[in-house]
């Protein structure tokens, strides 16, 4: 069976009464499972993507408690630990777990993406946090133009953001 429906249950608990976390990781997930199928990645590291998209933010929590905010180096910092520990209960394997922290502590970080699952994982990020955010069309030109690189992604960004290649 696979564990990310009973992952995608405890991250609800996780972030339990805020359905701005839970809706922000849900279309995470769904634009990181659209783009995986578009770039035809492997199951497996589908699976790790999809992960890895469930626990995005996992970091945001701590930080706030931590730190009094939710920056992206925060999540990066502290996202990892109850990841692993999460990870754990519900009984991943030891290199997906490895590989979901490794990508949650880079994923704010928009240099030396070293996968595709990484990535993938950014820009599904992205083209969650620009409508939320509410960016304007010059700054999501210059997110598309900076970050995506997927065939995938830049199809979905243009459906839906005013951007051009």
């Amino acid at each position: 069976m696979n564990k990310n429906f009973d992952l995608i249950m405890r991250m609800m608990d996780y972030d339990s009464k805020n359905a701005r976390r839970i809706q922000h990781f849900l279309k995470v997930y769904e634009f990181a499972t659209l783009i995986g199928e578009g770039e035809g990645i492997s199951e497996r590291l589908m699976y790790i993507l999809q992960t890895a998209a469930i626990m995005c933010d996992i970091g945001a929590r701590p930080s706030w408690e931590k730190y009094g905010d939710d920056t992206g180096a925060h999540q990066e910092e502290l996202g990892p630990a109850p990841a692993k520990e999460i990870l754990d209960e519900i009984g991943y394997e030891e290199a997906v777990t490895d590989r979901v922290c490794y990508l949650i502590s880079r994923q704010n970080t928009y240099s030396d993406i070293d996968g595709m699952d990484l990535q993938i994982l950014i820009e599904a990020d992205f083209l969650v946090n620009m409508q939320e955010k509410g960016l304007d069309p010059a700054a999501c030109r210059s997110i598309y133009e900076r970050i995506f690189r997927t065939t995938t992604g830049k199809r979905i960004c243009r459906k839906m953001y005013d951007v051009r290649d």
